[in-house]
């Protein structure tokens, strides 16, 4: 779709047409070579960085530098005493590029290559807002590349035969490929779009997946990413060629009586809060897609608890560590909705069930009860007591409700 056969002293014109409505993108001048500040952190970001690595080795008069900027190790685990690199820090030494590890752009100054000072700024997944005295001072200001197609000016129009196709994914936010698939949207794309100065995902459109975007056809924030990088670095690298990116027109110049645009979807930061099994709204199919998009999932749950005082039950965090698979034959358990039973005669075969709002019956995976290790649902139900044994048919006194 792009190509990398291009020209930076590049001149044109694109016009689109649909249903009487036209968006122009301006004439576009040269640029000198890129001397690249580069701020990333995760996979996405890596795809954009090797790729924008390979035209810095392959031709320095388009990109004569490149730094790269990422956050700082952060400690792990509850001791705190492991420290966790973000995955684009190991890629950027081994690609031999001067790295930069920064947790605040605060009392922060970039360093000047040999070739010069940096002339343009490209954020790829950064979480960090590049400020107004480093942007401004980037001859060619800065770039950025977002997993979903912005809302507020629609490059291409595509008509479509089905007059109820919707215009796809449009997420602003730092989690678009998250609620993609959480909200069951079956087409999503790639923005290239200018920094904006003080706000996130504000800048001007440079370039877009076509209108009614991508049929992407994935159920993991992994198998998305690794669809959409490699579209997201061809197109910032073609930006880079063609010289798109150097004064860009706002917005493609909307003609007057085009349609307005739509307001955008937040995709806030994913948080415990949406790991939280709601258990009188969240149905099997719920369940079962957060599981596999953010998982692992957690509840609240009165589990038996011994110390010194000896045996008391105590409110514990209870996180389904392998999920739940859902039991497809008719076992005729009825338990109230997010009480968990344990079902079996035999503790080797014995499961650890729960009931969904919408009728369903989960079968929990291996789980991590608070203060224990990880263990097979049922091993931690008979030692904690979060759940009931109970035999088909036979009545049961149900524990308190999972929280």
């Amino acid at each position: 779709m792009f190509g990398l056969i291009g020209s930076r002293s590049i001149k044109s014109q694109r016009t689109c047409v649909s249903a009487g409505t036209v968006f122009r993108n301006s004439s576009r001048r040269a640029h000198d070579p890129l001397r690249i500040l580069f701020c990333g952190s995760d996979e996405f970001s890596i795809t954009s960085l090797q790729a924008l690595n390979r035209v810095r080795q392959a031709d320095p008069e388009l990109v004569a530098s490149m730094d790269v900027v990422c956050r700082p190790a952060k400690p792990v685990q509850r001791a705190r005493k492991v420290l966790r690199e973000v995955p684009i820090a190991p890629v950027a030494r081994h690609l031999d590029l001067p790295l930069h590890q920064i947790d605040t752009f605060t009392k922060w100054t970039p360093p000047t290559p040999s070739q010069g000072p940096f002339n343009l700024i490209v954020a790829v997944s950064f979480g960090l807002l590049v400020p107004p005295r480093i942007l401004s001072v980037a001859r060619y200001g800065g770039l950025n590349v977002h997993p979903s197609l912005l809302p507020e000016y629609i490059t291409y129009f595509i008509v479509s035969e089905d007059p109820t196709a919707t215009d796809g994914d449009r997420f602003r936010g730092p989690a678009p490929l998250h609620h993609t698939l959480l909200r069951s949207r079956t087409r999503t794309g790639v923005t290239l779009q200018t920094l904006h100065p003080t706000n996130f995902d504000g800048g001007i459109i440079i370039e877009q997946t076509p209108f009614l975007g991508i049929e992407h056809g994935t159920e993991t924030v992994e198998e998305l990413r690794d669809l959409l990088a490699p579209i997201g670095a061809q197109m910032l690298v073609q930006a880079l060629m063609d010289g798109t990116f150097v004064r860009p027109v706002q917005g493609f110049e909307r003609i007057k009586g085009g349609p307005s645009s739509t307001e955008p979807s937040y995709a806030h930061k994913i948080g415990p809060k949406d790991r939280h099994i709601d258990w009188s709204t969240w149905t099997a199919s719920d369940i079962l897609k957060r599981q596999k998009v953010i998982g692992p999932l957690w509840n609240i749950t009165e589990a038996q608890v011994k110390n010194r005082l000896g045996q008391h039950k105590a409110a514990k965090r209870i996180i389904w560590d392998q999920g739940f698979s859902l039991l497809e034959a008719d076992c005729h358990l009825h338990p109230p909705v997010g009480h968990p039973i344990i079902v079996g005669l035999h503790a080797p075969t014995q499961k650890v069930c729960i009931r969904t709002c919408d009728g369903n019956i989960l079968v929990a995976d291996k789980v991590k009860v608070e203060g224990q290790n990880t263990a097979e649902a049922s091993l931690a139900a008979r030692r904690t007591g979060f759940a009931p044994r109970t035999h088909l048919h036979e009545p049961v006194a149900f524990y308190s409700r999972l929280e």
